[in-house]
């Protein structure tokens, strides 16, 4: 793999244009083609097969209302007065007569009709019903709701909040990720010294991004696209289109320090880092790709909109950067290093300093126990509050506190009781029942009798099909874990009202989807896990040939999971340090975040591991005494490796301070995950564990080395590759 990509970096270094340009091209086109046939990407997170979604499905056609949009109209007025009272009575009527009025709305409940005011009066809800799924509810719909509404509630003293799924702000990319890429300029300014050498991986990051995002929504209209599958795919793309073009520059710089003409030493940069990328990035996309074996069509979007994001961004850093070092040329390297090369300047006479990389594998390869013991206890500190990790899907109330959405939420929650905000649809199929109305009351009466019940709403019965709908209005919020009893209390019962009265029940709702949808994912979890460690096993032994590296990374990779999920569940479900982080809500911990952190951070700490060893094995073949191979690696690409992790931190976190109420916990989780796995596991563990195992850590059974295919990933084969002559335009000599 070394020589190919040694070939091609030369053959994209010296056709520099035709390559930038074939890039540009491909932007452009893909570009047009997002804007030509992108669909909007749906706001639901649905599973088929789960009793929710499949009940859903069936009754769509007597009851279409219950798959389509739903929102609510919250009215409430000052301490003293109550809505019953004659201005504000007649301001809300109106209100709600107007809103009626809209075209995208199919039903508007005005609430004193519907009992929909609180015991105090001072909050009423007027129901909503939509003519389209959520998905489909444009900005101009909502727009005209308020347009309808207008001022009029206003000038009687009424106050209105818009609430439902139909009001929840969709997920978008925010304006907060600059702050990410800000700190990614600063890191990379240090570790460079040089503008150029800082400009190029953004500038590479953001065209392969731009590449990916555009090919995601060109297909858009084939599948149905997540919302927040752009957002994650933004989010990757980002952080690794900038380290893995990060890891080819510095070797390059590398090389033209060592004295080689700029066309050799970025074919070299490509084909040794370069190696390392395209088997890190595969890493990746195996990860990401592996969500799809779970079998939850948006999490399978999801991963496979990243992947083709990440595989972008690995075609991006063998490709157009070392186009773009042909145009950089001797320019990349910063004024200090090109004095010191050139024999002027202040640090030209200096001898080389060690690198606090160098110092710091030689502290913790001569105390290797101790820095695994305290990384140990500190990892397993971490991971004690994921023991109590619960799962759930965002509600309203999960929205930032300024949105209306929570606002209405809030004021419902306050005025009924935190139920009313998760109702249960009991789907009551009595077509084969003697009786089917006498079924469906006594059904109806025994639901509202059940302990978690607050209140039921009269069925709503369709006569062609013997199916009515009885709305539970829980005694608990929708992430409450007595609403998912009681949610498994009413199944429970389904014999029972099967044997009495010979009608099918089922619940439905968004409440209880979004408990399936949990179990489902928490189901998931351990076999989808096992996939994750037995890829993993694989390629480590296919990139080291080594039997103790991959269960190293394994272990590394399991510390890391556990411990990043400690700390979610910490600041996100048990409200540690959560004004800080900002976190809108606490509650249930969202229900993908854990298998996605693991399908993602498995791919990034295989990058560290990829970077960090394969140098390590470099100085090894090369005749390094094993200790002595660990602290010369971990000194090559600790500066490197350091700022690739910096950088990567600092994109995610850069969407801690998106205010989507998803977007933000994948976002902090993935930080904290690839900082802890960077800092701890692979800068002071892995280094530890490799200098406790010596020699045996590159021991790989005789049987096995001809059946296991060789990946030369430290570029062992560039050794007999001859020197590329210089061709025209490949720039000048660096002078040593």
């Amino acid at each position: 793999m070394a020589t190919f990509l040694y070939r091609l970096g030369r053959f994209a270094f010296v056709r520099r244009r035709a390559v930038l340009v074939a890039w540009v091209a491909l932007l452009v086109l893909l570009g047009g083609a997002a804007a030509a046939f992108s669909e909007r990407p749906s706001e639901e997170f649905k599973v088929p097969g789960t009793e929710a979604q499949t009940t859903l499905d069936r009754i769509k056609g007597a009851f279409p209302e219950q798959a389509n949009a739903s929102g609510q109209l919250v009215f409430t007025v000052g301490e003293g007065r109550k809505l019953t009272d004659a201005a504000p009575r007649a301001a809300v009527l109106a209100a709600v007569e107007r809103v009626a009025d809209v075209p995208a709305v199919a039903s508007a409940a005005e609430p004193f009709g519907a009992r929909a005011v609180s015991p105090d009066g001072r909050v009423a809800i007027a129901q909503l019903g939509f003519d389209e799924k959520v998905s489909d509810v444009t900005d101009a719909d909502r727009s005209a709701v308020r347009e309808a509404v207008g001022d009029a509630a206003a000038d009687a003293g009424v106050t209105v909040k818009y609430g439902g799924d139909a009001f929840v702000p969709p997920v978008t990319a925010g304006s907060s990720e600059v702050i990410g890429l800000g700190v990614a300029v600063v890191v990379l300014l240090v570790t460079f010294g040089s503008v150029v050498a800082a400009g190029l991986p953004l500038l590479t990051a953001l065209i392969g991004v731009g590449v990916g995002l555009a090919g995601v929504f060109a297909l858009s209209g084939s599948f149905e696209l997540i919302s927040t599958a752009p957002v994650l795919a933004l989010m990757i793309g980002l952080a690794v289109g900038i380290d893995y073009a990060l890891f080819i520059v510095s070797r390059y710089r590398q090389h033209l320090a060592e004295g080689m003409v700029p066309q050799e030493a970025a074919a070299r940069a490509t084909g040794t880092a370069g190696s390392a990328v395209v088997f890190a990035g595969l890493t990746v996309v195996a990860a990401l790709a592996g969500l799809s074996v779970v079998g939850i069509p948006f999490l399978t979007v999801m991963g496979l909109s990243s992947a083709a994001a990440v595989l972008v961004a690995v075609l991006v850093a063998v490709t157009l950067v070392p186009a773009l070092l042909g145009f950089a040329g001797t320019r990349i390297a910063g004024r200090r290093r090109k004095e010191k090369e050139a024999g002027t300047g202040p640090e030209a006479d200096r001898p080389p300093r060690e690198t606090f990389g160098t110092r710091w594998a030689r502290l913790v390869t001569r105390r290797p126990v101790a820095v695994l013991l305290l990384g140990l206890l500190g990892l397993g500190a971490l991971a004690v509050p994921a023991a109590d990790l619960r799962l759930g899907l965002t509600s309203p109330g999960s929205q930032a506190e300024h949105t209306s959405a929570r606002q209405a939420y809030d004021l419902v929650s306050d005025g009924f009781g935190p139920g009313f905000n998760g109702p249960l649809t009991v789907v009551v199929d009595a077509s084969g029942a003697p009786k089917p109305k006498q079924a469906v009351a006594r059904v109806s009466a025994e639901v509202g009798r059940m302990p978690g019940v607050a209140a039921t709403l009269p069925p709503a019965y369709d006569t062609r099909s013997g199916t009515a709908v009885v709305t539970a209005l829980p005694k608990t919020g929708p992430d409450s874990a007595r609403t998912k009893q009681l949610v498994s209390d009413l199944r429970d019962h389904r014999a029972d009202w099967k044997e009495t009265t010979g009608a099918d029940v089922a619940v439905t709702g968004t409440t209880a989807a979004a408990i399936d949808v949990s179990q489902k994912l928490t189901d998931a979890l351990p076999p989808f896990l096992a996939v994750i460690v037995g890829i993993a096993a694989v390629l480590l032994t296919l990139a080291f040939r080594s039997v103790l590296i991959p269960l190293k990374a394994i272990a590394g990779f399991l510390l890391s999971i556990a411990a990043s999920t400690g700390v979610v569940v910490a600041v996100y479900q048990w409200g540690w340090l959560a004004d800080f982080v900002g976190v809108p809500r606490t509650g249930p911990v969202v229900s993908f975040l854990p298998i996605l952190l693991i399908s993602v951070l498995f791919g990034l700490a295989m990058d560290y591991q990829l970077f960090l060893v394969s140098r390590m094995k470099e100085e090894y073949v090369r005749g390094a005494a094993p200790r002595d191979a660990v602290v010369r690696g971990f000194g090559h690409s600790a500066r490197v490796v350091t700022a690739a992790a910096l950088i990567m931190v600092s994109v995610f976190a850069g969407f801690v301070f998106d205010d989507d109420p998803i977007i933000q916990p994948i976002g902090f989780a993935l930080a904290v995950g690839v900082l802890v796995d960077a800092f701890v596991v692979r800068m002071a563990l892995v280094p530890a564990a490799m200098a406790l195992a010596g020699r045996a850590a590159w021991w790989f059974p005789r049987s096995w080395e001809r059946v296991v295919p060789r990946v030369d990933m430290e570029g062992e084969a560039l050794a007999t590759e001859p020197p590329a002559r210089e061709p025209v335009g490949a720039g000048p000599r660096v002078k040593v």
